[in-house]
Order: structure tokens, then sequence, then C-alpha cells
């Protein structure tokens, strides 16, 4: 699958699907990072912490939902470098999770989701940017 293009040309479909794809992306990071706030306190965790309780099969889907995040930002752009960074977020977050009981808690402050969003975030931000400046293409009608 190709890269989103971010040229002068974008039409208004591709912007929004970019959107689109942000929110949806934003939401899985939430949710699997910081979805529950522990009552009474400013703490939060996801569903990435509660997953990882399940010895194996838990971390597996934890970390594939983590990989989706990261083929998304692949197909909207993301240069490799940033990618290879994003890897090393979940790479991170793997070994930690891989420590019985004490990774459960690790896990629940190493948001590696977050982070990667953060980093999306960030990519899309400065093409938008770009393509802002871009100017509009003129059609001469005779």
């Amino acid at each position: 699958m190709q890269a989103a293009s971010f040229g002068a040309h974008a039409s208004g479909h591709q912007h929004r699907s970019i959107e689109d794809a942000r929110r949806r992306l934003d939401r899985l990071a939430r949710l699997l990072d910081s979805a529950i706030r522990v009552p009474g306190t400013e703490f939060r965790f996801g569903a990435d912490a509660l997953l990882n309780v399940i010895p194996g099969v838990g971390t597996v889907a934890a970390k594939a939902m983590s990989g989706y995040l990261i083929w998304e930002a692949r197909r909207l752009g993301v240069p490799p470098a940033k990618l290879a960074r994003m890897v090393g977020h979940v790479g991170i977050d793997l070994v930690i999770s891989a420590v019985p009981i004490v990774g459960w808690f690790g896990d629940a402050f190493y948001r590696a989701n977050l982070k990667n969003m953060a980093m999306l975030r960030e990519h899309l931000d400065q093409h938008e940017r770009v393509l802002d400046l871009q100017p509009e293409r003129v059609h001469a009608t005779s």
C-alpha cells in the first residue's frame, strides 16, 4: 500500500480521510494507554496494561494493536526514521510487558501508543501546514 500523498492538489476527500485516520488512531492510542482513570486520582491506564495480565495472548493482542497504529502511520507518510522510533517505543513496551507482575505496573506508566500518536500528530500537522501554504489551483475557462 502506498503512503498518502501530501501534494498541493490534495483533494477534500483525502483531507477528510487523513482527519478520520487521525481521530481513529488517537482513540486507539487513548484506549490502549489511558482510557481508565483510577477514582480519586489523576492516574490513568489503558487496555494495554489490562491485556498484559493475560499471559501471552494478551501481550500479543496489545502489541498487534500498537503495530496497527505504526502501520497506519506508514500509510500516512511518516518517514522511516520516525517509524523506527515508533517501533522502538513498542519494543520497550514489549520488554516491560514481558516481566511478570512488575511488567503489568510498568505498562501502566510507559505509554508507547500515546508517544507514537504524538509523533504521528506532529508529522500530520507539519504536512497540513505545507498544504495550507500552497496556492489553490486555478482553472481558466474559455
